[in-house]
């Protein structure tokens, strides 16, 4: 399927930086593992939902999940999360029900987007419509970034098209989005009302889009450029990571606490462009690009064995008992939840497995986690009756 110029999920994206859609419309699609699977989980969830509505009938429901199953990306642990996804979308459905009998769930929508955004178009997960609130709910299969719903950009352009194809049917005056992020145990929702989310539509969404869809406006930099096409030349992230330049002229010897924040809060995403433009240049290199000072080698390797069945063979029948040639352990955790189903593994062995207190680590006040109180650890060991 083709992706709208003004993608919904890039939303943050192009509104911060309007030119950013049509300068990433000229790099072709790419796809990875992640992406895969998180294709796998919707369409699992979907599964199980329509056969939910009845829109699957036993025999091609099984059918289907059967087909899911054979994909190389299966693994109990992502089938187990689509059946919570959709167990958490139909308990809210029956909820809305109860409210209004006339509630209705669409699954996997398309949804048209061309009254606040140019040839605008996406596709909602789950939305249920309703007398008083509308649900948007997001499936976020990825476990890299945490996702927050509250002003997310993306839920709140599926809000406003999701609005405008069945809102005249009900008395919508509030919109609830939800994110169902099952790998890293992340309910996220924002509530807002509809003529916040309306204003919001006409005065910022509209401007903004029609400016990206011509590629008007300036670059701009920031977090949103994470997960651009064109961060690795954009000469905007450039200039916006290099000038951590500046504090190489300070003429003060010892930089301020201030400005460690500063480089500090630059840090991850100075360290992704610095990966991305090695990522572009290399491949760029392989395809025949030459950059002054620079020049492609074999890399360093480390020595594997072509046959490790022919090498143990040979060692036992040297003398070496295989109980000295073989190294036995359990697999990860996250390795014994891919093969039982977390679930299961939780059930059987939560009472064995323990989680030790984490490295400190310096992050900024934004992060949800509580701050670390470095007094009470340094006094945990000690014993008052010594």
């Amino acid at each position: 399927m083709s992706h709208a110029i003004l993608s919904p999920s890039a939303a943050s994206r192009w509104l911060s930086c309007t030119p950013s859609a049509r300068l990433e419309a000229q790099f072709p699609e790419s796809t990875s593992e992640f992406a895969e699977e998180g294709t796998l989980a919707h369409e699992f969830g979907e599964t199980i939902l329509r056969h939910f509505l009845k829109d699957l009938k036993m025999r091609a429901y099984t059918k289907k999940l059967v087909e899911l199953a054979d994909s190389k990306y299966y693994t109990n642990e992502l089938q187990a999360h689509a059946e919570n996804y959709a167990a958490f979308v139909w308990e809210k459905f029956q909820a809305a029900k109860k409210a209004d009998r006339f509630a209705a769930l669409r699954v996997e929508e398309k949804i048209d987007l061309t009254a606040y955004a140019p040839e605008g178009f996406g596709t909602g997960d789950a939305v249920i419509i309703a007398d008083g609130t509308m649900e948007v709910i997001d499936l976020k299969y990825g476990k890299g970034v945490r996702v927050s719903a509250e002003e997310n950009k993306q839920m709140m352009l599926y809000a406003l098209g999701a609005l405008d194809m069945f809102g005249f049917m009900y008395d919508i005056r509030a919109v609830r989005m939800t994110i169902f992020q099952p790998r890293l145990d992340n309910i996220s929702d924002w509530e807002m009302p509809i003529s916040d989310l309306l204003l919001w539509g006409e005065k910022e969404l509209k401007p903004r889009a029609a400016m990206a869809f011509k590629g008007d406006g300036e670059f701009i930099a920031g977090k949103h450029c994470k997960f651009c096409k064109a961060k690795a030349q954009c000469k905007a992230l450039a200039e916006y990571n290099l000038s951590l330049a500046k504090y190489d002229f300070l003429q003060a010897e010892l930089l301020a606490e201030a400005d460690i924040a500063d480089i500090l809060l630059r840090a991850d995403q100075f360290k992704s462009w610095i990966s991305s433009v090695e990522e572009y240049a290399l491949q760029s290199a392989l395809d025949g690009k030459r950059f002054p000072g620079f020049k492609l080698v074999e890399g360093r390797s480390n020595r594997k064995y072509s046959d490790e069945a022919k090498i143990a063979s040979v060692l036992v029948e040297n003398g070496f008992g295989e109980n000295l040639i073989y190294d036995r352990k359990l697999k990860t955790i996250t390795a014994m939840e891919k093969l039982v189903s977390k679930p299961t593994f939780n059930a059987l062995c939560g009472p064995y497995v323990i989680k030790p207190e984490g490295k400190p680590t310096l992050v900024p006040d934004s992060d949800l986690r509580p701050e670390y109180n470095s007094a009470v650890n340094d006094f945990a060991n000690i014993n008052i009756n010594d």
